[in-house]
């Protein structure tokens, strides 16, 4: 059988970070929400995306299908219904499809099919930016359970003071001198060929993915996820880092998500909670205006390739887009569009020329080649994004 992840109607709540890659993409937990799939169907998939991603992620389609919705993250009851369907068989959940079979070609209508609602109530499902930092605990407990069964961890070195050893496992080729983790109040994954430092602190629910580093006297506590070949220091409260990101100094990020390729200047700070501890709004793209969120805690969301400079401060409830860069003093809009040059002072466009010499040099120094299809992607969301640029 062939497995297809497709966006469903969650893709534009999740924006700036589906601006660049299909909803199945998205890290919440240990591993990507494709990773998950694959995991546990025990095949590869791939991905119904917009037009101008299908060359980076495209779609195999053989004669039979199933098409799997990608903001449901998998569970042994939807693995194991989702493998029984037949043809003209769907399952969804809530009205919508949250699975169907599909002939190559076949134009899909619902009302000629089987439906099955789902009914067990163990879904996870990513809807909202929010979600991932919201729900990454959960993410996290259930991606160590399917990493870690039936495996012996690495030995966790004389010099670490643990809490609760059950709950930690550490991958081969990892390096961990003199730190502290304390996974007592949920698991702790350390993967491969990591690196934690002397004098860092760590509260579980935590995931450090291979290659990642945390620097010395860093104080981390969950649920965070550090995405491979990240690097992150300071003070982080409940955050998702997708991976190749750095936050490598001082200062405090809460309740928040950075896509890939991003990097916070020594000493940023964002707020994660509003002086008068009122509700949390942020940007909704498809409105175009400040939507509620129900939290009470919320911080950045920052899409791929953004930056910011030293002693860059954020508000409660910042929505930056894709390839933006923030400096100056003062605190920046709550919201600020793709391609975005500027800070408290004022906005301009950031050039795409210039854009792609960093993002050439930055994907360099990790060993990874700036495409000429992450440019095309780049170029595609310049334009689309255009409009919510004042110059």
């Amino acid at each position: 059988m062939n497995y297809i992840l497709f966006d469903g109607s969650a893709r534009n709540q999740l924006l700036p970070f589906t601006y660049t890659r299909p909803v199945a993409d998205l890290r919440v937990g240990i591993l990507t929400i494709r990773e998950k799939w694959e995991k546990m169907l025990g095949y590869t998939t791939s991905s119904v995306t917009e037009d101008y991603l299908v060359d980076k992620f495209p779609m195999v389609e053989f004669n039979d299908n199933i098409f799997i919705n990608a903001s449901i993250i998998p569970s042994e009851n939807i693995v194991k219904m989702i493998k029984s369907l037949t043809e003209n068989n769907a399952i969804f959940l809530d009205n919508e499809p949250l699975a169907f079979f599909a002939k190559k070609d076949q134009k899909v209508n619902f009302d000629t099919y089987n439906v099955i609602d789902y009914c067990f109530k163990d879904v996870i499902k990513i809807e909202n930016t929010w979600d991932i930092f919201k729900l990454n605990g959960e993410a996290i407990d259930k991606d160590f359970q399917l990493l870690t069964s039936g495996r012996d961890s690495q030995p966790i070195p004389e010099s670490v003071v643990v809490f609760n050893e059950q709950q930690i496992f550490i991958e081969e080729g990892a390096v961990l001198p003199l730190c502290s983790l304390n996974a007592t109040e949920g698991p702790i994954y350390i993967g491969k060929d990591s690196e934690i430092m002397e004098g860092a602190l760590i509260r579980g629910p935590f995931a450090l993915c291979n290659n990642a580093s945390v620097k010395m006297g860093a104080k981390i506590y969950g649920p965070t996820t550090i995405g491979p070949h990240s690097k992150i220091g300071g003070e982080i409260n409940n955050c998702v880092i997708f991976g190749y990101s750095n936050k490598g100094h001082d200062g405090f990020l809460g309740n928040s998500v950075l896509g890939e390729w991003c990097n916070l200047g020594a000493d940023t700070n964002n707020s994660n909670l509003k002086n008068n501890y009122a509700e949390v709004r942020l940007w909704d793209y498809d409105t175009e205006r400040f939507a509620k969120t129900g939290l009470q805690f919320c911080g950045l969301m920052m899409g791929d390739h953004s930056k910011c400079g030293i002693n860059t401060m954020f508000n409660t409830g910042t929505v930056i887009g894709v390839s933006a860069n923030v400096f100056g003093s003062g605190f920046p809009r709550n919201f600020i569009p793709s391609f975005s040059w500027g800070g408290y002072s004022g906005m301009m466009t950031y050039k795409t020329n210039k854009a792609f010499e960093v993002a050439k040099v930055v994907m360099e120094r990790r060993n990874e080649t700036f495409t000429v299809v992450d440019r095309q992607i780049l170029e595609h969301i310049f334009e689309e994004t255009k409009r919510f640029r004042r110059d």
